[in-house]
């Protein structure tokens, strides 16, 4: 079974509770594909130290996290992540990807031409590192004359790399399920004010009040922190959505982490235990479709 382990930043640590869920279950994992924290915890775990990695994420409180945020001011990116990146190597310094038991492949972004990139051979933090290099928060990596980001830009869930390697189950984790529901097209009168008429569809049918933003919402004071994540999870489901619909996974796990803000990796314990608590209620499904394919 291959496992497509998706980004959402601070709410991938889901990710290690679905992977205690199914290690208890003894359910055989071939593959894991990762884009940017699922490459992280992906890693990890096929590095043998999904220990080390929750230990770290459970010790994480608001106060901690400073420790780690190394600012670059004058750079491509808010933060270096040169902090954390010794952190990784303390753990996983010389270990190259096909030196794991197991397949493993992360997907990053190259900037100049926004190909699609899968790392799956080389120094394993490097490639990590490519993969959860948000834009605008970490600055870009370089590999082979490459600029590389965050992959959850071109490939949010990375299923269409497990079945490239013909995988015969895929089980996905997918961090942004429950985060918008279904897309809307919004009409609406041009006005700076409060609503006058209610938001309606293109064929003029009234939507429901919660499908139209309320006037207070609009003028509630964001900062450019909370704009990027908006951005930047707008971006991910819509492409998510496109690409989960022409290769969906046999399994799709959808943990409801919704109220985890990306920049929330103080909130470790909360996310672990609902990736948990999704895995383990999904395991007989799981089950049942890897009994399928053996069969």
């Amino acid at each position: 079974m291959a496992l497509a382990l998706g980004g959402g930043a601070a709410r991938g640590w889901a990710h290690i509770g679905v992977l205690r869920a199914l290690d208890e279950a003894k359910i055989p994992i071939s593959m894991i594909a990762g884009t940017s924290i699922g490459a992280l915890v992906g890693g990890c775990y096929l590095a043998g130290k999904l220990d080390e990695l929750e230990a770290f994420a459970r010790s994480l409180s608001r106060r901690g996290l400073i420790r780690y945020l190394d600012f670059a001011f004058s750079g491509a990116g808010l933060l270096k992540g040169m902090r954390l990146n010794r952190r990784l190597e303390e753990h996983l310094e010389d270990i190259a990807i096909e030196d794991l038991d197991r397949c493993f492949v992360c997907v990053a972004s190259e900037a100049r031409n926004g190909h699609e990139v899968w790392l799956d051979s080389g120094s394993l933090v490097l490639a990590m590192r490519a993969s959860y290099a948000l834009p605008g928060v970490f600055e870009p990596v370089h590999c082979n004359g490459r600029r590389l980001l965050d992959g959850a830009l071109v490939n949010p869930v990375p299923v269409s790399v497990c079945r490239a390697h013909e995988e015969p189950v895929v089980v996905a984790v997918n961090l942004h399920y429950d985060l918008f529901g279904r897309a809307a097209v919004l009409r609406m009168r041009a006005c700076d004010g409060p609503e006058e008429t209610p938001a309606t569809s293109p064929s003029g049918r009234p939507l429901p009040h919660s499908a139209s933003e309320p006037a207070l919402a609009r003028r509630e004071r964001i900062g450019i922190t909370q704009s990027m994540s908006d951005a930047f999870n707008i971006i991910q489901d819509r492409i998510l959505r496109s690409r989960m619909a022409g290769d969906p996974p046999d399994v799709a796990l959808h943990p409801r982490v919704r109220d985890i803000g990306l920049s929330e990796f103080h909130r470790a314990a909360e996310a672990i235990d609902l990736g948990y608590s999704e895995a383990k209620l999904r395991l007989p499904e799981i089950a049942r479709a890897f009994e399928t394919q053996r069969a």
